[in-house]
């Protein structure tokens, strides 16, 4: 899940690699999915639908998501590779294919996975996220937003707050800062609760100069238990444009107690309000 335009989420400690991952933010959408190719529902798949290949391939897919979930990527891979041995029919498997060579920094061999997963279900709204979010990190951004629009025109697509707030993040790095704050708005209709959407919107709005709005987001994150060292600072920097020095003061505080040996808090000692 990291640029530079400094609203881009870089450092943010929730910001984990998936993003998906976002998210990965964020990003296994799909990997148990019964889509079919048009993006409705089908029926709901029973033991008596599946042959054993391709239920051991599934196995062997349900173990490749959890080793990746933990991080484990080699034992993923191993266990990925089995499954598409098994059964190489199911897009699933190259979708978490892909992601496992993004975590690799193999673009050529994430391209191909999810091409591939898509050339089997052109209309998976998981895939074309992550191979969305592929392409923004190389700033394609054209065929970027063109596949996170596919996917948000999903009807059945369940994932859409991750994928308004990786457009959000696309859109950011190739400077369409106007849509960024449209695309974070619709994400935080949908889950007010994401921690990278509030700080994203936020701090468009501050370097906007729309205080009073950046403060309603900021501060909603800087009171749950998701706030963080950036969050704080950009909170702290909120208030002192509103010239509420309490407010400063009790963030200020925070920063302190809870990360003493941040960049943020040495900022703050300093009054480095404007680096």
């Amino acid at each position: 899940m990291t640029e530079k335009v400094r609203i881009g989420v870089a450092a943010l400690s929730w910001f984990v690699w998936s993003c998906l991952t976002f998210s990965s933010a964020v990003v296994l959408t799909g990997c148990a999915s019964n889509m079919t190719g048009s993006g409705t529902k089908a029926d709901l798949v029973t033991d008596s639908d599946e042959s054993d290949v391709r239920k051991r391939a599934r196995l062997r897919l349900e173990l490749a998501v959890a080793y990746f979930e933990k991080g484990q990527t080699t034992d993923a891979l191993d266990h990925l590779k089995q499954s598409i041995l098994a059964d190489p029919t199911l897009f699933e498997a190259y979708n978490l294919r892909g992601l496992i060579y993004m975590r690799l920094n193999d673009v050529p061999l994430a391209e191909e996975s999810f091409r591939r997963a898509l050339a089997m279900n052109p209309k998976a709204a998981s895939v074309q996220h992550n191979y969305g979010w592929l392409l923004c990190q190389q700033s394609r951004f054209s065929e970027s937003l063109q596949l996170f629009g596919a996917a948000l025109a999903n009807p059945a697509y369940g994932d859409r707050a991750k994928t308004w707030m990786a457009q959000g993040l696309c859109q950011i790095k190739s400077g369409q800062t106007m849509d960024a704050e449209n695309s974070f708005l619709r994400s935080y209709e949908l889950d007010a609760g994401n921690p990278i959407t509030a700080y994203n919107l936020s701090t468009l709005l501050y370097q906007r100069g729309e205080f009073v709005r950046a403060q309603f987001y900021v501060r909603r994150l800087n009171n749950s238990e998701l706030a963080n060292a950036e969050s704080l600072w950009l909170g702290i920097k909120v208030e002192r444009r509103m010239e509420n020095r309490d407010a400063m003061g009790q963030l200020g505080t925070q920063l302190k107690k809870r990360y003493p040996q941040s960049r943020e808090y040495s900022a703050f000692e300093r009054g480095a309000f404007n680096e």
